[in-house]
């Protein structure tokens, strides 16, 4: 089974929808892709300062070394109990008897870069077959001296200062060397700034302020720019629904883009001759209404001079039979073109109007309603009337009983008219709305009813439907579609 991807991922129906989400899907992957690459440089500019910080730090180490080298043996502590009482250098130094086992952290491709960095800068300066030992270590993990001493276990004017940066606790670069036998320099610091934390940095929040205050600006421009273009379209919407129903619209203006222009003008084009056209089919009827009605009237004060009466009632009979079909041909065309306003309609107090009759006790409980309408719909009343109106009478002309009930969601009114007749022949459904068509001859009226209450549905944007029930009857099914706000 083919799942629809609109189902999964529901768009927008409306333009200005549509636009600022495009807009913000684009938006979004311009700033992406221009993120990953300012990214990318930042990390590339940060790792060449962080390697020459590494050099340099390097260069200190191998100062430091060969300071200590020079020094005679006896000197060597003397001097390191002065630098610890004068609050330490940019090193903290400590000579040990062996290198210190510690919990060396876990590599990273910066750690990486500034360990093979100092590592090469020391052997280039001290000498290349140098026992060195280079790693990064926790400050909690750190060791200081042959004891075992940790940092905290120090005074701390000894070493706090030096390696030290609360809250941050940032590693420590220990690089241990053996300037003697059995005598190792121990030299603990830290990265200078803004190399303290080794981490790789995110997306900067500044970047981030950045993406998001261009993202709502361009947003903002784009919604108003969309909003202004499409109200010409949103004109030509209204008008036309308007034109729809048969109310008088009058010529849209022509402004906008070029193509808005050209679909204003192509629209006033259309309601010129359309209301042309209905203006000459209005003229025509009339005169065809005239014109009909004065040879018939003729015809019958000549059948009365008649002396045959078996004759005259045959006339008489063709006469009504001629007449019935030229008014109910101008009824169709009368009752299909209302020319009413459009205004809301109270739906409820239209059907009370229409059903009161019928109801108990006068009508006998021929009507019954179930449901209300939850709001007023626009529509030409006096229409909606005479279509619901028709409905009801011919339930009640065929079926004896009319059940009314209505279903509205706030999308679309619908109104189920259910009665207790025969129904109607499957393939005879569609037959029943055409003109003069009935399926009981001896049942007065012109077959026009079901007709002109499918036209006037139709004229709303509308549907009527039939369909036969599974009890017996016959349901009727008007749907109006309400407009969104």
């Amino acid at each position: 089974m083919a799942i629809n991807p609109r189902r999964l991922l529901p768009v927008p129906r409306s333009l200005l929808a549509r636009m600022l989400l495009l807009t913000l899907l684009v938006v979004l992957l311009a700033q992406a892709l221009s993120s990953v690459i300012w990214v990318s440089q930042l990390r590339a500019s940060q790792m060449e300062g962080l390697v020459t910080s590494a050099r340099s730090l390097g260069q200190s180490m191998a100062a430091s070394v060969g300071y200590f080298r020079s020094l005679p043996l006896g000197f060597r502590p003397l001097v390191l109990d002065q630098l610890r009482n004068m609050g330490g250098t940019r090193f903290f130094v400590s000579l040990n008897d062996k290198p210190l086992n510690m919990q060396w952290m876990a590599e990273t491709p910066r750690k990486r870069a500034v360990l093979d960095e100092v590592d090469a800068t020391l052997r280039e300066r001290l000498g290349k077959d140098l026992d060195l030992l280079v790693q990064f270590v926790s400050p909690d993990d750190l060791l200081i001296f042959n004891s075992a001493l940790k940092l905290d276990q120090l005074p701390r004017s000894w070493a706090h200062y030096a390696l030290s940066l609360e809250p941050l606790n940032p590693p420590v670069l220990v690089t241990q060397i053996q300037i003697a036998p059995n005598e190792w320099l121990y030299l603990a610091s830290l990265m200078p700034e803004p190399y303290v934390s080794l981490e790789q940095q995110g997306l900067p929040a500044q970047q981030l302020w950045f993406i998001i205050l261009t993202s709502s600006f361009l947003l903002l421009f784009i919604g108003v720019l969309v909003h202004w273009q499409s109200r010409p379209l949103k004109r030509l919407a209204v008008a036309a629904r308007e034109m729809s129903l048969g109310s008088e619209v009058q010529p849209l203006p022509e402004a906008g883009g070029s193509e808005v222009v050209e679909v204003s003008r192509a629209f006033n084009a259309m309601r010129e001759r359309i209301g042309r056209y209905l203006r000459e089919r209005s003229q025509l009827f009339s005169a065809i209404s005239h014109d009909l009605r004065t040879p018939i009237t003729r015809l019958r004060l000549r059948v009365e001079l008649l002396d045959d009466e078996e004759l005259q009632a045959k006339f008489s009979r063709d006469l009504d039979e001629l007449e019935m079909l030229v008014k109910g041909a101008l009824q169709c065309v009368k009752d299909t073109d209302i020319h009413e306003n459009i205004e809301p309609v109270d739906l409820n107090y239209l059907l009370n109007g229409v059903i009161e009759p019928y109801l108990a006790p006068a009508g006998n409980g021929r009507v019954t309603l179930d449901g209300r309408a939850l709001a007023s719909y626009s529509g030409k009343p006096l229409a909606l009337k005479r279509c619901i109106g028709n409905l009801v009478d011919n339930a009640l002309k065929y079926g004896e009983r009319a059940h009314l009930h209505i279903e509205d969601d706030g999308k679309a009114f619908v109104l189920h008219v259910d009665d207790e007749g025969p129904g109607v022949p499957e393939q005879r459904l569609e037959q029943v709305f055409e003109p003069h068509f009935r399926l009981a001859g001896q049942q007065p009226g012109y077959g026009l009813g079901l007709g002109i209450a499918r036209n006037i549905a139709h004229s709303h944007g509308g549907e009527l439907s039939l369909r036969n029930l599974r009890d017996g009857g016959l349901r009727v099914t008007l749907m109006l579609p309400r407009q969104p706000d």
